[in-house]
């Protein structure tokens, strides 16, 4: 690129006013061409300055710059760091070859599925940067249509969503990404329409935006595999997507769908907010978010971050082998055990930030829901309000896509079965409008997420007689509550009397379970008929980390996670009992308790059998608790949790495995297991000796 055409831009723009807009436009356009020359392309910084610019000039030619003068000033600045980042490239001595379309702009005069690849001279690293940022835009821009339909008069939602899709078109033109740039565009103008007030954010218009939304996203999905390799293919319904958007840009109008001509009863809005006819199907309410103060940050590659929090634990291991070393413990070492513990201390507080870098807010998977509660709210013909509360609460990175399909799941379900239609809980006494709530918070070191609705709760009866039918039981009897709502996670049950869409096939619920389970977890239902249903997630913050006791049963040692465990004692003799057919149990402040002999699970040999001469550790499992037999508590400890490898696969009872101080592996417990092996009785523990009471 040669030196001296920015030096003629930057005269030209000290001689414009910011009223000058035909000529501020040509200077954009000339700066695009420059981008995007592919017989000269510019170094990637100064491509960088030369975006924003354009970006900058496109604000200031459509009049959206809250202060000309200022921001023009600011162009002149950007153009002149673009200047110093050219400085020293030589002019080309001959004139340059005419500027050839890139892939991507032929991509736009291919016909429909047509394939175009990208152009050669695509800025790689450039363009992936983009795409991560867009979707970062996309994904703020959906909350704030989703809050818009809820208020459609917030002007700071207006301009969040013209600002993702102003800054996505700017970005995309310059990279010659010209399907992008375009779409982006039109759906830009609908939006600059509502913000001017020539157009009512009526559902139809949600509807429209939201699925350019999704477009967008679509768009982005191909460019990124044409990075890869794949070829570069518009998808599936853009030019029906890009006429409808044009046809509103032309007419200013909007054209109303055969399906809005649903009953006012799909119509809801937010509480407190007036009831209208344009109101939208569901509408999403979140608690007040703090004011947002600008962070510096800086992208890092998740798989360097993983990398990363790999050598902490590593780090974390050799210190702990360190800090037990014989040397290091011996006599008169004193000088040497306070610099080792201040080590250790170095190394934890290591371990805390490096583990806090992988942690994430749920508010991206808060906001994926709201809109999949809005859309399922309008097809089942029903009125939502979605509450969420707890959005900034943090969970491990690795988590956060592992969690998504069941809370997916969880919502359908209450959507479908949970939520009465708008006659059905007028009839029944309750508010037309239905509530789901979808809440997280930290307790105990663990995340709990609650999803919580109003509707008809859970038939009781329905279910025992779906199960029985399904063989899953013989009959209720002895079952309470839990364990009768926890039949609905068997695959494949299902009380829908009809299948459709949304469910009534009976998949879905046994994925919660399963997938909650592998992040070692545990999922709990509460429900009452008539009145609505509760059900809470709990996961651990992490799965990398484990603070746990280290406990000795006989030639082994365990680790038990700390949050599981309330107390340890030994028992006397008459607080022993043996009851038919559940095995063993203790009696510990008017509660009966199963006791679990880890020694007879893993067959581990010359353990104590007496419980008197050894210890009862009381674990919970929720509101489920029972008591290991151990033969020695060892101190606590934090461990780097790691899997038992494919060799050995899943063993029950046991959650992973974690190096200790002296090299050897020590065994990390699944209380969530242990307390249900217990719980399925006498096979598991060994016959009681002869001092031991039994309890018909």
């Amino acid at each position: 690129m040669a030196q001296h055409t920015l030096d003629d831009i930057a005269a030209l723009l000290m001689q414009l006013e910011p009223s000058d807009t035909a000529e501020l436009g040509a200077v954009r356009d000339r700066l695009m061409s420059l981008g995007g020359n592919s017989a000269a392309p510019p170094p990637r910084p100064v491509r960088a300055l030369l975006a924003e610019a354009i970006v900058a000039l496109d604000d200031l030619v459509a009049g959206r710059s809250p202060d000309a003068a200022a921001a023009l000033d600011e162009i002149g600045q950007v153009i002149g760091r673009a200047m110093a980042a050219a400085d020293g490239e030589t002019a080309p001595t001959a004139p340059a070859a005419p500027k050839a379309k890139p892939a991507v702009a032929q991509a736009v005069a291919t016909p429909p599925g047509a394939a175009a690849t990208l152009a050669a001279d695509t800025d790689i690293p450039l363009t992936r940067e983009f795409i991560t940022e867009s979707r970062d835009c996309l994904s703020g821009s959906e909350s704030a249509l989703l809050a818009l339909e809820s208020n459609p008069e917030d002007g700071e939602a207006i301009n969040t969503v013209f600002r993702a899709f102003h800054t996505i078109k700017g970005t995309s033109a310059f990279l010659g990404l010209k399907d992008v740039s375009e779409f982006a565009h039109r759906a830009e103008s609908l939006l600059s329409r509502v913000r001017d007030r020539a157009l009512a954010y009526s559902r139809e218009c949600a509807d429209l935006a939201l699925r350019s939304a999704d477009m967008l996203r679509e768009l982005l999905d191909t460019v990124e595999q044409a990075l890869d390799g794949g070829s570069l293919t518009r998808p599936d319904g853009y030019e029906a997507l890009a006429d409808e958007l044009h046809a509103i840009e032309i007419s200013g109008t909007m054209a109303v769908r055969v399906e809005s001509a649903a009953p006012p009863a799909l119509a809801l809005v937010a509480s407190g907010a007036p009831t209208e006819p344009a109101a939208p199907a569901a509408a999403a309410k979140a608690s007040p978010r703090k004011s947002e103060q600008a962070e510096q940050s800086v992208r890092v590659r998740t798989d360097r971050l993983d990398r990363l929090i790999d050598m902490v634990g590593e780090l974390v291991i050799a210190q702990a082998m360190i800090s037990q070393d014989d040397n290091v413990l011996s006599q008169g070492r004193h000088d040497l055990q306070k610099k080792v513990t201040h080590a250790g201390k170095i190394v934890r507080e290591l371990q805390d930030l490096s583990m806090s870098m992988r942690m994430v807010p749920l508010r991206s998977t808060f906001q994926k829901l709201a809109r999949l509660v809005r859309d399922l709210a309008y097809k089942n013909g029903k009125q939502v309000e979605f509450v969420t509360d707890g959005e900034d609460t943090e969970i491990d990175r690795n988590m956060v896509d592992i969690i998504g399909d069941p809370l997916v799941h969880m919502v359908r379900n209450a959507l479908d079965h949970g939520l009465e239609p708008p006659d059905a809980r007028a009839a029944a006494g309750k508010s037309r409008t239905g509530t789901v709530r979808l809440a997280a918070y930290h307790a105990g070191g663990n995340v709990i997420v609650e999803l919580q609705d109003d509707g008809r709760g859970l038939n009781r009866d329905k279910i025992v007689q779906k199960a029985i039918e399904k063989g899953l039981i013989e009959s209720d009897k002895g079952m309470d509550d839990r364990a009768i709502y926890n039949l609905i996670f068997a695959p494949g049950f299902s009380t829908a009397d009809r299948i459709t869409d949304v469910s009534g096939r009976g998949v879905g619920m046994d994925v919660v379970k399963r997938n909650v389970e592998a992040l070692h977890g545990r999922v709990e239902i509460t429900s009452e008929f008539g009145r609505g249903t509760t059900f809470s997630v709990r996961l651990p913050l992490t799965l990398a980390i484990t603070d746990g006791m280290l406990v000795q049963v006989g030639a082994e040692r365990y680790i038990v996670p700390t949050i599981n465990i309330l107390m340890s004692f030994r028992p006397a003799r008459d607080s022993l009992f043996t009851i038919a057919g559940q095995g063993e149990v203790v009696m510990l402040r008017g509660e009966v308790m199963p006791i679990v002999r880890i020694h007879r699970i893993f067959g581990v040999p010359r353990a104590s059998e007496d419980p008197v001469s050894a210890l009862l550790m009381i674990v919970a499992d929720g509101e489920r608790r029972c008591a290991l037999l151990v033969d020695e508590l060892l101190g606590q400890h934090q461990v780097v949790a790691k899997p038992l490898g494919d060799g050995i696969g899943q063993v029950p009872g046991l959650a992973g495995g974690a190096i200790l101080g002296d090299g050897k592996v020590g065994l990390i417990l699944d209380v969530t297991q242990l307390c249900s092996l217990a719980r399925q009785g006498a096979r598991h523990t060994p016959p009681a000796p002869a001092e031991q009471r039994s309890v018909a």
